[in-house]
């Protein structure tokens, strides 16, 4: 009576197994790094935006604050100008007219520009606008919206580069997805073993370099 024949090849259908295991676990880890990659590509796009929007906003208020100090200076030109040509004319009561309607900003660098003695001192700025008193407080809160507003577009270019770290990140996990995929379509051992070496070492320099990027939560 003939014996059961043994199996014939069990180190093959082993391995097959193990190879069948390491591609599964490939797709499912690489799949999820695809799904973080994408989530963070596209929080990071989103803080993009913002940035940039609050950018374009604090400018929009940039340009309104600098046309407000600007049409103070006008104000403060005009009526300084009123008061020299009724001084030199030695209308005093119309000179002192316009020197009340002084604008209060204007005020304090029209008095330290009348200590300096302009009208006998020939070393004395030749206008209240020269003197250091003279400052605008439109003019700070325009420079202060621009620092703002470079910060926020800075911000914004710091996004982006986040945005396309991840996206990279994306695109390598896809590529592991598809060696893992490919390894179940091969029949030879080796061949299926060397394209999973290859997905797996993809893998791994990607969680890798995924590890160096900053995570951005809601």
């Amino acid at each position: 009576m003939l014996s059961p024949m043994p199996d014939a090849a069990p180190e093959p259908r082993r391995s097959h197994r193990r190879l069948e295991l390491v591609a599964t676990l490939l797709l499912a880890f690489a799949t999820l790094g695809t799904a973080w990659s994408a989530y963070q590509s596209r929080e990071w796009t989103g803080e993009q935006s913002q940035g940039y929007s609050r950018a374009t906003a604090n400018r929009i208020a940039v340009n309104r604050t600098s046309a407000v100090a600007n049409r103070q200076v006008q104000i403060d030109v005009a009526t300084f100008v009123q008061w020299v040509d009724a001084h030199e004319r030695g209308n005093t009561g119309l000179a002192d007219f316009y020197r009340q309607r002084f604008r209060d900003e204007f005020k304090p660098a029209f008095a330290a520009w009348l200590a300096t003695e302009p009208l006998t001192n020939p070393n004395a700025p030749e206008t209240p606008f020269a003197m250091p008193q003279y400052r605008l407080a439109a003019n700070t809160e325009a420079d202060r919206l621009e620092a703002a507003a470079a910060v926020d577009s800075n911000k914004a270019k710091d996004a982006n580069e986040r945005a396309n770290d991840y996206m990279l990140a994306v695109v390598l996990f896809a590529s592991a997805l598809f060696f893992a995929g490919l390894s179940t379509k091969l029949e030879s051992s080796g061949q299926r073993t060397a394209v999973l070496v290859f997905g797996c070492v993809l893998f791994v320099g990607t969680f890798v370099y995924l590890a160096t990027l900053p995570i951005r939560l809601v």
